[in-house]
């Protein structure tokens, strides 16, 4: 019981982070809307920064699937096209993290150590791909490109949400969209004719 209360404890409050912000819940908030006293809350995290902690755990575990790369066979642009996916279904489904990203990294050093970390690894991952699609011939770009461009594609990935709410846009689920679209927009200069007319064949569906 006492496992299942925690999950229940960190399912409500990714939704509540998600849904108003981070710093516009407080762990009375939780309790409330657990229907259990702060103290039953308190008996299983110590305060609120102890429950976004454990909740980076789980983002950071779902990030780590996300940017398994493909073994054993030639890179496609699919895979860039499927790997932006979960990257960016990632980050919705913890928007809360990258909406307050300065603030919530600046209160925690091992988050910050933790998300850097994911920030090498995405780099890694993504240089690794684009290597990949080099190798095959269906992109042509210096490693010096390579290495920007996996700088640019992380940058854009990481304050996406950001630049979109102080644009103004409303639905949080339709700028991930336009951020999936935003990325394959930096990898398209770089494509021959054949992948770029492929890619915008695949960006259509998000922007019609």
């Amino acid at each position: 019981m006492s496992g299942k209360t925690r999950n229940r404890i960190l399912d409500v409050a990714l939704r509540l982070f998600n849904e108003q912000g981070e710093t516009n819940i407080s762990t009375n908030h939780i309790a409330d809307e657990l229907e259990i006293s702060p103290g039953n809350l308190y008996y299983h995290y110590r305060n609120k920064d102890d429950i976004i902690e454990q909740l980076f755990l789980r983002f950071e575990e779902r990030m780590d699937q996300a940017l398994v790369a493909p073994e054993g066979r030639e890179v496609t642009l699919e895979d860039v096209w499927l790997q932006l996916h979960l990257v960016f279904e990632c980050i919705w489904n913890y928007r809360f993290i990258y909406r307050d990203i300065i603030n919530i990294l600046s209160r925690n050093r091992s988050l910050r150590l933790r998300f850097a970390r994911i920030l090498k690894r995405g780099s890694s991952n993504a240089q690794g791909i684009m290597r990949g699609l080099n190798e095959t011939g269906a992109m042509r770009a210096s490693a010096a490109e390579i290495e920007g461009l996996a700088t640019n594609i992380l940058v854009l990935a990481t304050f996406w949400l950001n630049y979109a709410n102080v644009r103004g846009e409303k639905d949080e689920q339709r700028a991930i969209q336009q951020g999936i679209v935003q990325v394959m927009m930096l990898v398209s200069p770089f494509l021959r004719d054949t992948e770029r007319l492929h890619l915008h064949t695949l960006s259509k569906a998000y922007t019609d």
